[in-house]
Parts: structure tokens; sequence; C-alpha cells
């Protein structure tokens, strides 16, 4: 095998990626991490490896004039040493063609016509927050196919949109927001932090925080996704507890009881947190989200489970009967053997966010087990009026409501803000231990 030196020496944070064997890879990397440097080279060394007849690369920026002025200057360099064995640069083309046949295009995500009917060997998708959410998809997925190529997305956070969907999935996560390891085993995931890396000096950063908003700079240099979240009402305090590293592995204390939180879905989904007071920590070991499921699914999950329960926290509507069965859903829970029921205080949303703000501060969260659970509380937010460009006074009814609703009660009953309004007496068969 021929060895050619193309002077190019990867910073240690990427040498992890260009040893990948996974077909896919995200990598969400601080600005001036060298993302770009990397890729060039990883598609360049690509290239010149495929054992196919006429190799395809490409590297796709938002716009077509993005990818000359940023990344064509990076592609010239990276193949410059290779002139002597007959690589030649086209500008115009914003193309390198390889003595072995190989090639490396840039192109622009604004024009997608440009890109059908390609077959590819390998894509980078450079910034990819910024495309159209069309052009992945229909135009280069399936240039992909026939070659079976890989791809790379690479950018830095801009909210939960489409390049935040695909860091979740890098990292395992189906549609649903469940670990899927078949998904895991196809994707190389990477994030680059400005306060781990070191690539970035201190002084800088500390220049770039003061010339910056916060959540600007936690977005560009921290790749928080939830900085750049509008209207997001724990974003900051759960950027805050990832920082404490207060979402980790958090152990089953079997000398604390477990309290549970629910909200109880009728045609969506019913959530429950499983929390412990452990001196001034409130530990969140566990979370469970389930729909389609009766009363009694959940119960034995409760049943499942190895944990010492202390009060079932529900909420106060859970006290009114249904017409058809004539018995209310805490009655329900009741005759299915749930003991010591608390009922969460009637109050404002707005009062238990701030009880939640209160909270969360105090809060450690298991992140593999409370892992859906952790994400709602970042997603959920105030509804936005795109027509009048401004947030509403009430929360977005979406799939991360139903955890947010349940800790909402957890944080007004746990945390001493107001007591139960439940004040009818409940007879308890003598049954279960739930």
């Amino acid at each position: 095998m021929t060895v050619i030196d193309c002077g190019y020496r990867a910073r240690s944070q990427f040498i992890p990626f260009h040893k990948r064997k996974e077909r896919f890879a995200c990598i969400v990397a601080h600005r001036r991490a060298g993302k770009t440097v990397a890729c060039i080279n990883d598609l360049q060394d690509a290239s010149l490896r495929c054992d196919k007849p006429r190799p395809r690369y490409a590297y796709i920026a938002p716009y077509r004039s993005q990818a000359k002025s940023v990344v064509w200057d990076y592609l010239l360099a990276a193949m410059s040493p290779l002139r002597s064995l007959g690589a030649t640069a086209h500008e115009s083309e914003l193309r390198v063609d390889y003595h072995n046949g190989g090639q490396v295009r840039l192109y622009g995500a604004d024009n997608p016509d440009a890109l059908r009917g390609l077959y590819l060997d390998g894509v980078v998708l450079d910034e990819f927050a910024q495309f159209d959410p069309n052009v992945w998809p229909t135009v280069l997925r399936p240039a992909l196919s026939d070659r079976k190529g890989w791809a790379v997305f690479i950018g830095t956070p801009k909210g939960h949109g489409e390049f935040y969907k695909i860091y979740r999935q890098s990292l395992g996560f189906n549609k649903d927001g469940q670990l899927d390891a078949a998904i895991k085993a196809e994707w190389f995931s990477l994030m680059l932090k400005s306060s781990e890396t070191g690539l970035v000096s201190t002084d800088e950063l500390q220049s770039a925080r003061r010339d910056m908003t916060e959540d600007e700079f936690l977005q560009e240099y921290e790749c928080s996704f939830e900085a750049a979240i509008k209207g997001a009402y724990y974003g900051k305090l759960m950027a805050q507890a990832e920082a404490d590293k207060r979402i980790t592995g958090v152990p089953y204390e079997p000398t604390a009881q477990v309290y549970t939180a629910w909200d109880l879905g009728i045609s969506d989904a019913t959530a429950i947190w499983f929390a412990q007071k452990v001196g001034r920590e409130i530990r969140i070991v566990d979370y469970y989200e389930s729909s389609g499921a009766d009363l009694a699914h959940y119960v034995g999950v409760l049943q499942s489970k190895p944990y010492l329960y202390a009060d079932h926290i529900v909420p106060h509507d859970a006290q009114a009967k249904e017409l058809g069965t004539g018995k209310s859903r805490l009655e329900v829970l009741q005759s299915l053997g749930v003991r010591s029921l608390r009922v969460a205080p009637m109050h404002r949303v707005e009062d238990g966010i701030n009880a939640v703000r209160v909270m969360l501060p105090k809060c450690w969260f298991d992140q593999t087990k409370c892992v859906r659970g952790i994400e709602a509380l970042k997603l959920y937010r105030a509804e936005y009026d795109d027509k009048l460009q401004t947030l509403k006074p009430k929360p977005l009814h979406d799939w991360s409501s139903h955890a947010a609703d349940a800790f909402r009660y957890l944080a007004m009953t746990l945390d001493g803000l107001g007591p139960t309004n439940f004040n009818r007496p409940l007879k308890y068969p003598d049954m279960g231990k739930y």
C-alpha cells in the first residue's frame, strides 16, 4: 500500500471521528474547533482510499457562496501535496479531481436541483440546521443508496430543529424518544464544547462572553440546543444541571422512600416521575411514559420496580368522576391497591412553573432512566405566535407537556409549596403494598 503524506495532523478531539466505522456521523462542535478542516481531510482521504470506480464525495454548505468563501481554500490546501501525483483543482466547479479518478466537490444546499441525480460515496452536510429540511431525505439520502455511501452532519446548535433531531438520532434515539440499539449501531456521535476542548484560549472565551448574550455564547461555544429555544421555561436550569454534572448516573437509595408524580392522560400519554429526598437533594431516579394503556398497566409498572414507595402524587382532576364508570381515576387506583395517594394542590400553571424553577437546582437526574423526561423538561416552552412574533402566555401542548406537567405536580407537592386539597378520606382495601 502506497503511503501519501498530505501534511494533515488531526487534532486529538477528531481522532475518534477519523477512526469511526459507523456509516453516519454527527459532530456538534463549538466555533473554531476545526470541524471543517477535519471533514475536508476526511473526504479527501476517503476519495483516495475508495476502491469503487469513479469515487464521488461532496461537501455541502447552506449556500454555494459560503462553500466557496469558507471551504474552498481548505480543500485546495488539503490537495496541494497531491498535485505532483496528478491532482487538479477546478475553481469554477469547486471541484478537485485525484489521480485515482476520485473527486471531492463543494455544493450549496440553496440549489437542491443541482444535487439531484448524483451518486455519492460520502457527503458532509455543514451547518445542517440551516438546510431546507427536505434536502436530506428527498435528495441526498437517495444519492447514497446504490453505493451505500456515508454521511456526516456537522454544525452548531440552533434550537430543537432538524440538526437537533439528527444529533438525537446519532445518540441512538428513535422518533418516539426511545433508545434503539439498531439506530445507535449505525451512528457515530461527537460533541465538542469550548469549556472541555481547550482549543480556544480562556481569555478569548471571556472576551466573547462579554460581547455576546448569554444565550448566544451558550449556543456557539457550549453547544447548547436549549439556549436558542424561544420561550423555554427550564432550558437554562437544565443546562446548568448538565454543567454541574447533576444529569448523571443516580442510583436508587434503598434507605429512602420513592415518591411518584403522575400526569394522567386519557386520550394521550401518562407520565410518571420517580423521586427520592436524600438530605437536601432531590434525586430523580426514574421516569416512565406510555399511552393507550389502562391504569392497571401503570400499577404493574410500579410493582415491577424495586422501590419502597411513599406518596403517589396525582393531579387534582383525578378526583373527577367519569360518566362512563361513575368512578374517579383516583378511586380506580385505590381499587388496584395503590396506597398513599396524594392530590397535588390546585394552582395556576405559572405558579407551578415557578415551583419547578425553585426545585430544579436541588435535583439530580439519572441520565439513562430519565432520558425522555429530561429532554421534555429541556424542550417545554411557551407557545409562539408566528403572526405577532411574540410568545403567548401559555405553554405549548406537545409531547413534552406530559412529563412537564407531572414534574410540576411533583414540585408543587414534594417541595412543600402548598398543602394537598384532597381532604376526602380514602378507604383502602387490605391488599397490596402500593
